[in-house]
């Protein structure tokens, strides 16, 4: 595809989801998919009829085990904050139908013990998880994401 072609692509509807422990640090998780060190916070699509809140808590526990009642809302983005793929990954995924995702983000206080976050799902997304101290997170995420995980820790700073 050329730049062009991507350009004109829409962004796919996601959510992320920062979830913090008592010790007001981050989970963050290592895909197990096309980056061997890239660490992220949980995200993804919404489905059709879903309401970003809902398929936030989707998520998070298709992704995590983290069930909803482990967790405490305690923020959400004003906006849809969005991030560019690079360009050789556009054909790839989502079968080149996005240049991107726009994202709606939660911020959830977890409620639970550890031994409630169960990465060993049944379609597993993650190879290992650790919680890290807030100002360490934009420098574990794979590069093209970096702003959005900056954004986001920017709205929600009050909390952490």
């Amino acid at each position: 595809m050329t730049p062009q072609e991507i350009a004109k692509l829409p962004y796919r509807p996601n959510v992320g989801i920062m979830v913090m422990n008592a010790d007001r640090k981050v989970f963050v998780a290592q895909r197990t998919d096309r980056f061997s060190d890239a660490w992220q916070m949980p995200q993804g699509g919404i489905d059709a009829g879903e309401d970003p809140q809902t398929a936030a808590l989707r998520e998070l526990e298709e992704e995590t085990g983290i069930t909803p009642d482990r967790v405490t809302l305690l923020a959400e983005t004003k906006g849809w904050i969005p991030y560019d793929l690079p360009h050789d990954l556009v054909p790839k995924l989502w079968k080149g139908r996005f240049k991107g995702q726009e994202q709606k983000w939660f911020l959830v206080r977890f409620e639970g013990r550890d031994e409630d976050v169960n990465i060993e799902t049944e379609h597993p997304e993650f190879s290992a998880w650790k919680w890290i101290e807030p100002a360490q997170v934009v420098d574990v995420i794979v590069p093209f994401k970096r702003d959005v995980y900056a954004a986001v820790l920017a709205e929600f700073r009050e909390f952490l």
